[in-house]
């Protein structure tokens, strides 16, 4: 068997002409060994016919097993010399023919070299398209929190402007103005609340002492 690849061959039939010679081999030897049986089957036949024979079944199946042997020997140089024939001069594409799908690289030859660079730049060219992918999808992470912020400061804004306007329904003025003042009574309570709890833990004290 032949173990060129053939490899052209092969794109245009859709097979490996290899395994093509192969089935046919395969054939031809399943074809010779049916026949075998079947002379085999006649002489048995023929044999039983004629009385007085001694030649026993056993015997006619080492016959028939030598004269197989003998065919198959014989056959497989005949399907050598075919099938070297076959693989030459049928199943063989010439150097000369470019198939149809292959015509374009006739008219835009290239080099291993740029075919190299080519496959460099088609990599370069997917990483980048990974790391944009990437980019967009942080992109699109921060818009949505973004988002979330936008609508947690609206709720504050709508909370302040009712709060201001609540001043404004009881006469408090600015509410700027307001909560700076609330926010400096809060301190001056917490002040007053402190300086009371030290004042209590004395009287404690000194009640215990007593």
């Amino acid at each position: 068997m032949s173990v060129d690849p053939m490899t052209y061959e092969t794109q245009f039939f859709g097979f490996t002409p290899q395994t093509c010679m192969l089935r046919v081999y395969i054939a031809f030897q399943d074809y010779l060994f049916e026949m075998m049986l079947v002379v085999e089957g006649v002489m048995l036949k023929k044999l039983d016919g004629i009385p007085g024979c001694k030649v026993s079944p056993s015997q006619i199946r080492k016959c028939t097993e030598k004269f197989l042997l003998f065919m198959k020997e014989h056959f497989d140089k005949l399907f050598a010399k075919m099938e070297e024939v076959l693989l030459q001069l049928v199943l063989k594409i010439p150097k000369n023919v470019l198939l149809p799908e292959d015509r374009v690289q006739e008219q835009y030859p290239y080099s291993k070299e740029e075919f190299q660079a080519l496959q460099d730049e088609l990599q370069q060219l997917q990483q980048q398209c990974r790391a944009e992918a990437a980019l967009e999808q942080a992109l699109r992470a921060e818009l949505e929190e973004q988002k979330a912020v936008k609508a947690e400061l609206e709720k504050i804004l709508q909370c302040y402007d009712g709060l201001e306007s609540i001043c404004r329904e009881h006469g408090a003025g600015n509410f700027k103005e307001s909560f700076a003042l609330l926010t400096q009574n809060c301190k001056k309570l917490q002040d007053v609340l402190k300086d009371v709890e030290e004042k209590s833990t004395k009287m404690k004290q000194h009640d215990q002492l007593m």
